[in-house]
This record gives C-alpha cells, sequence and structure tokens, in this order.
C-alpha cells in the first residue's frame, strides 16, 4: 500500500478539522445569541422581545407570488427558497434536501464572472478548472457536474458546455444530491447535484444601470442592465442586460474578447405567466488556461505560476445562441398547467494538445491538436400541477414530461510533431501539420421522460412527505465522424424514484430526510471487451441524506449526513467481461451557517467533510482505496462588514480551502492540500442624486499556487487577480 502521509500531516489534518468542528459550533452558539439580541436590539420598548431572554419561536413565512422569486433571507447574499424542478418553488425550510440559492447582490458584490465563481462559496461545491481555462466543470459532494448539466430556467441543454457569463442572471440555484428526479436526467448524467441558474426580469422599478469594469492584467469592459414595466398593473416587463471586455488576462501573453447580451420578456396577470428569454454569447481567447496530467510521473510536481502558460500558442473561440419560453396557466385555483420549450447551439474551436512522458521533475513532451466541436439541443418540459386536500391532508401533485433532443459533432486533429517543453519554462506549440476540417456528427441523445410526484402536508404543514418517480428513457445512436457511418445505437429505460420528509418540531426548524436517485447513461462495452458492443441500461446513483436545518431568525445554520453510492465500470482481468461491478462510496457530514449574525456583519460559513471509498475494483487490486480527485475536507469562511465610521463603506473577504486528495484510483499521488484567500472593498454613495457603487476585488491575495484537478487531469490555479468596477443607476 502506498504511503498515506506522515504523522505531522496527520497531526495537521486532525487539527484543521477540530479548529472547523469548533468555528461551526462557535457559529452555531453565536448565531443563536446575536439572532436574541438583534431581536431584543430592534424590537420597541416594552414589548416581549425586549423583556426577554429567549429567542422567540415566530418564524415570518413571506412566501413568493406565482412567478416571483422568493425574497433574499437576512443579509441578501443568498434566498429564503428557490427552484427545485418539478417540485416547484419553495421556502429552504420546506425542502427535503440542501439547497442554497445565490442572489444578484452576491454576484455582483464579490464581482463574480461565471458561476464557478459563485458556486464555490459553498464547501461542498468545487470548481474543477481554473479560471481563463476552457469553462465550468464542477464538484458537488465529492462527483462531477458537467457544465451541460446546468439548467437554465429549469430546462437541460440551454447553456455552453463551457461557461455562462453571470451578468444575465438573477440567481444561481444550488441542489446538493442527484436531480434526475427534479429535474430529469442531464445530457452528462450528473449525479452529485444540481446547477439551476434564473435570468433577469424586469422588477417593479425602473432600473437603468452601467458598469465600468477592469480585470488584472489589463483587461477593460462595460455591462449595461435596463429594466422596465408596462401596462396599467404592469404587467409586461422587459429586461435587458449586455457586457463586453478586451484585453490582457492574467496569464502569459493573453488576451480575451468577450461580449454576450440577453433579453427577457415577462407577462405576469392574475392567472396567466409568461416569459421568453434569449442571449448570444461570443469570446475569442488568445493563450488559456489548459489541463495537463501527470502520466508516468512518480511523485506530484509543484505547480507553476499563476501566470505561466503550459501550451503557448493556444487559442479558443466560443460562441452560444439560445431561446426559450416558459408559460403557466391557472385553470383554476386547484389546477394549474405548465410547459416551457427551448433551442441552443453552440460552438467551440480550441487548440488541444497532447502531453506525454510528465516527470516528477516537469518535463514532458507536447503534441499540438485541434478540438472542434458544436452542440444543438432541443428540449421541451410540460405538465399538470394540482392542488387539493383528501380527509385534511393536503397534496401538491405534479405529473409532466420532459423532452431533449442533442446533437454533437466534432472534428479531432492531433498534430505529428513533438516538442520538449517543461511545467516552468514552456515551450510553444509546434505548428500544426494537419489542415482543419469540420466538424461532423458524433452523436445523436435522446432523453424522454414522464414523472408523478405527491407533497402531502400533515397537521398545518408541520409534516410535510413526498413521494414519486421518473421513468426515463434514453435512445443515443453514435456516429464515425469521419464516414458519418452509425456505429451503434442504446434505446433502455430506466425509473428514479424520490421519497422526502420535513418534520418541524419547532416552527423555525425543519428536520428531513430523502432517499433519491441519479442517473447516468450506461453507454456500450468498449472494442478490447470479451463482450464488445454491449449495450448497458441506464446506472443509477443511489442518495441516502439526513439533516436538520434552523432558522434563528438572522442566521441559517444546517447539518446534513449523505451516503451516494455510483456504479464503476470494470473490466474482469481474467474472463475479459466488461460490466458496472465496481462502486464509488462516498459519505459526508455538511454544516453551513449564513446571514446576518451581528448587525452589519454578514457571514457565509461551510464545512463539508468526506469518506471516500472504492470497491469491486479489477481483480480487487483497489478495493478499500479513495477514488481520485476528493478531499477529505474543505471549507469555506466569508464574512462582509459595514465599516461604521464610513457611510457606505463596507469590506469583505473569504478563505476557500480544500484537503489534499489522490490523483487517482491507485492512490499513488496525492494532491497537496491548498487555501485561497479573497478580499474586497465597496463604497456605496450618490454622484449628481444618482446611486454610485464603486467595487474593488483580489482573488488569491497571495498568488497561491496549486493544482486543480478534473478526472485525471489538473490545472494550475489562477494568479492574483484584481477586479475594480464602477457602477451606476439611472
Amino acid at each position: 500500500m502506498p504511503q498515506r502521509g506522515t504523522q505531522q500531516n496527520a497531526n495537521r489534518r486532525t487539527a484543521v478539522s477540530s479548529a472547523v468542528d469548533r468555528l461551526f459550533v462557535g457559529l452555531a452558539a453565536a448565531a443563536a445569541l446575536q439572532a436574541s439580541a438583534y431581536a431584543q436590539d430592534t424590537a420597541p420598548q416594552g414589548s416581549a422581545a425586549s423583556q426577554s431572554d429567549v429567542l422567540p419561536a415566530v418564524v415570518v413565512k413571506a412566501a413568493a407570488a406565482p412567478g416571483e422569486l422568493p425574497a433574499p433571507y437576512t443579509g441578501g447574499q443568498v434566498a429564503r427558497g428557490g427552484s427545485i424542478g418539478v417540485l416547484g418553488t419553495s421556502n429552504v425550510m420546506d425542502q427535503p434536501f440542501s439547497t442554497t440559492n445565490y442572489t444578484d447582490q452576491m454576484i455582483r458584490d464579490t464581482q463574480a464572472r461565471t458561476i464557478g465563481d459563485v458556486v464555490v462559496n459553498n464547501a461542498s461545491v468545487r470548481t474543477e478548472q481554473s479560471s481563463g481555462g476552457f469553462g465550468d466543470v464542477f464538484q458537488i459532494r465529492g462527483f462531477d457536474v458537467q457544465a451541460t448539466d446546468v439548467a437554465l430556467n429549469g430546462l437541460y441543454g440551454m447553456v455552453s458546455a463551457a461557461r455562462v457569463p453571470v451578468n444575465l442572471l438573477e440567481r444561481v440555484e444550488v441542489l446538493q444530491g442527484p436531480g434526475s428526479l427534479m429535474y430529469g436526467m442531464g445530457p452528462g448524467g450528473s449525479v452529485g447535484g444540481a446547477i439551476n441558474i434564473v435570468t433577469k426580469r424586469a422588477d417593479d422599478e425602473p432600473l437603468t444601470r452601467l458598469t465600468a469594469m477592469y480585470q488584472s492584467k489589463g483587461q477593460f469592459g462595460m455591462a449595461a442592465d435596463i429594466g422596465r414595466r408596462f401596462g396599467d398593473e404592469g404587467q409586461w416587463g422587459v429586461r435587458f442586460n449586455g457586457q463586453i471586455n478586451d484585453g490582457q488576462t492574467g496569464i502569459a501573453h493573453g488576451n480575451q474578447l468577450q461580449g454576450d447580451s440577453s433579453i427577457g420578456l415577462d407577462y405576469r396577470g392574475k392567472q396567466l405567466r409568461w416569459s421568453f428569454d434569449a442571449y448570444n454569447v461570443a469570446e475569442n481567447t488568445d493563450e488559456f488556461r489548459s489541463q495537463i496530467g501527470f502520466g508516468t510521473a512518480t511523485a506530484v510536481p509543484a505547480a507553476p505560476s499563476g501566470y505561466s502558460n503550459l501550451y503557448p500558442g493556444s487559442k479558443l473561440k466560443l460562441r452560444d445562441t439560445a431561446v426559450m419560453t416558459r408559460l403557466e396557466y391557472d385553470i383554476n385555483p386547484h389546477v394549474t398547467v405548465y410547459g416551457a420549450a427551448g433551442e441552443h447551439y453552440g460552438t467551440s474551436a480550441q487548440n488541444f494538445p497532447y502531453a506525454a512522458d510528465m516527470t516528477s521533475a516537469g518535463a514532458f513532451n507536447v503534441y499540438n491538436g485541434y478540438y472542434d466541436q458544436y452542440t444543438r439541443t432541443k428540449t421541451v418540459d410540460a405538465g399538470f400541477r394540482f392542488h387539493f386536500d383528501t380527509f385534511g391532508v393536503k397534496h401538491t401533485l405534479v405529473t409532466g414530461i420532459t423532452s431533449l433532443n442533442q446533437e454533437i459533432g466534432y472534428f479531432y486533429a492531433l498534430g505529428s510533431t513533438a516538442v520538449a517543453s517543461s511545467l516552468y519554462n514552456p515551450t510553444p506549440l509546434a505548428p500544426m501539420d494537419v489542415a482543419r476540417g469540420d466538424a461532423q456528427r458524433s452523436s445523436q441523445l435522446r432523453l424522454n421522460s414522464q414523472q408523478v410526484i405527491d407533497t402531502m402536508s400533515f397537521f398545518n404543514d408541520r409534516l410535510l412527505i413526498t413521494g414519486g418517480f421518473r421513468r426515463q428513457t434514453i435512445g443515443q445512436d453514435n456516429y464515425d465522424p469521419t464516414t458519418g457511418l452509425q456505429q451503434s445505437s442504446i434505446d433502455q429505460q430506466a425509473i428514479t424514484p424520490l421519497a422526502g420528509i420535513v418534520f418541524k418540531p419547532l416552527s423555525n426548524i425543519s428536520v428531513y430526510g430523502n432517499f433519491t436517485s441519479g442517473l447516468t447513461n450506461g453507454g456500450t462495452a468498449p472494442a478490447e471487451a470479451a463482450n464488445a458492443g454491449q449495450a448497458f441500461a441506464p446506472y443509477k446513483s443511489n442518495q441516502y441524506e439526513a439533516g436538520v436545518k434552523a432558522d434563528w431568525g438572522h442566521v441559517m445554520t444546517s447539518a446534513a449526513i449523505f451516503q451516494i453510492s455510483q456504479p464503476n465500470a470494470v473490466m474482469d482481468p481474467t474472463t475479459k467481461i466488461y460490466g458496472y461491478n465496481g462502486k464509488t462510496r462516498v459519505r459526508g457530514l455538511e454544516l453551513s451557517a449564513y446571514g446576518e449574525v451581528f448587525r452589519s456583519l454578514r457571514l457565509m460559513a461551510s464545512a463539508t467533510f468526506y469518506d471516500p471509498k472504492l470497491s469491486g475494483t479489477a481483480g480487487g487490486a483497489q478495493d478499500g482505496n479513495e477514488p481520485g480527485g476528493v478531499p477529505k475536507f474543505a471549507f469555506n469562511l466569508g464574512a462582509d462588514y459595514d465599516l461604521p465610521w464610513v457611510q457606505g463603506l463596507s469590506v469583505n473577504g473569504r478563505i476557500i480551502h480544500t484537503g489534499a486528495q489522490y490523483y487517482d484510483s491507485s492512490n499513488a499521488l496525492r494532491l497537496p492540500a491548498w487555501t485561497r484567500y479573497d478580499v474586497g472593498l465597496r463604497y456605496e454613495t450618490q454622484i449628481a442624486a444618482k446611486d454610485v457603487v464603486f467595487r474593488a476585488n483580489v482573488q488569491n491575495l497571495f498568488g497561491s499556487r496549486y493544482w486543480i484537478q478534473q478526472g485525471t487531469y489538473v490545472t494550475n490555479a489562477a494568479p492574483r487577480t484584481v477586479l475594480v468596477s464602477a457602477q451606476i443607476d439611472f
């Protein structure tokens, strides 16, 4: 067995874990005390709150009107609730899952650029590609979540396979754990969790907002956000967003030109709600942050500078366009019919080098290459929601269908000339000696499903029980991109169940549990297997979860334990039979707290502890090992504080820590733990009677060097990055 670290490292990990435990115990205690003090301090003299030392067990529920987003929680960084797919929008205290719903305020105040900059505030979520790379890939609860499995307004397939600029978004909603039943199976079959992003809508108050931006090393930009409502009751809304950035990036000799625009229309009537969204994104990047594998290295090479470009001469072009619409109509107080449809087309063209023969000293050989791809997706979601009572039990019954059709094509070519290079002194890529061709169809994916889900409410919403299932049909045709001939075809079905329960022993406490499954395409056995070409049914990844949430009035705390088990495909070393006989099991403990702990002090804190294990590996050689890329623990601590001596001036900071993790399932190489520190400053004032906000943020303040892992590839972390903006509302 490989050595698992020195005693000193073990002591350090124990010390960190103990410190995190003490942190969250302290936060929970402080939250309760400060929420009580806050309530007393703000209550009128002589009121019950000012005369009692006990936190009142009263929770104000401000239910969002149909079609409207839940209100922000105290502090404004996260919302009180959010959407969970076909189950609709609800308060987090009523949801039998772990969810976090980030607001536009959070996005703007941290100057997030992509979804990855937002979700990294949760310790259970990590980005697997560094800023400035090809795109966003996430890990939730120890399992990969592809960018293709990010839903837009509840629809899969409507976003780029690379990244989505967040200036187009109002909310980023994160569900921890499999979301196949709530959202349907995503094109990538991700099981760790689900991310849904929500586009902007016109507010009741007119908005004209301009923002000037700067990003180091020398990139400048401008953004516009304009919203208006029309009609005698403001039932019609229009929201426009546009942004352009150009200049040098934080990578050697890098330059990026990026532009996007979107339009959102909506109608909100007493019975009818309708929306339409369209966006376009274009990006040209010279020198982007590429991935590399460790190959034959016997030790993990030290991470190079964040300014380093591993493959000088790389280029990336991205184009994405999408349109979508959604309609809901209340037939009567008990029945609502809904429907949504969308279409997306995206292309990417990039240098796709191949590095080989990596040494522990960081030397390698590299071939230049092309990888161009297009994705064309059409999707539909439709159904009914029924609200009725049976013998005093309230029901919310949802039944519906989803359909997604996605065509993917690519062109791939590898140059014939290799050049010697190094992580610390990269050599420019060799010129390509292969002609670039057009991307040709490689696969046609069809995902169709039908679901029935019922949420039953007992004892005036003190007990909520949710149960249901989704019947998923997966069809996929694979083609040879060179000849256009069909190579294989799959047509399989599977059923994913859901069982969830929420019990409220007190009005501000929710105890919950769930059992649900994720669904992934089983594919076919490879050519080298004895059963080559055998098609496998979609396989399920089962989750068990239990937790407790507490709303202390100004602080929300939660704790959850979970287990996710995913089948692994292995080939028997003796019989050469390929099948899903292995398993990755990840158990975990999650702790989180957010809100306004003290007056003018907003905190977001979270920690996740993992226990990952492999079983059923080929020949049992790696049974008991840990899967690659899953740390033992991760934690976050963020704070935002209004300085009392300067009106409108606020400071913020964030610590992101990820523990050490194995590079692959052999457990021979171990990537070191890393910590990133971010700081920021915000000043809100008025100039010429206009609201103005100046922001300055520094990510990776100390320029820490570390590896970020996706599968068996890694990228070096982005360097210290300065973000500055000036926002004015007219």
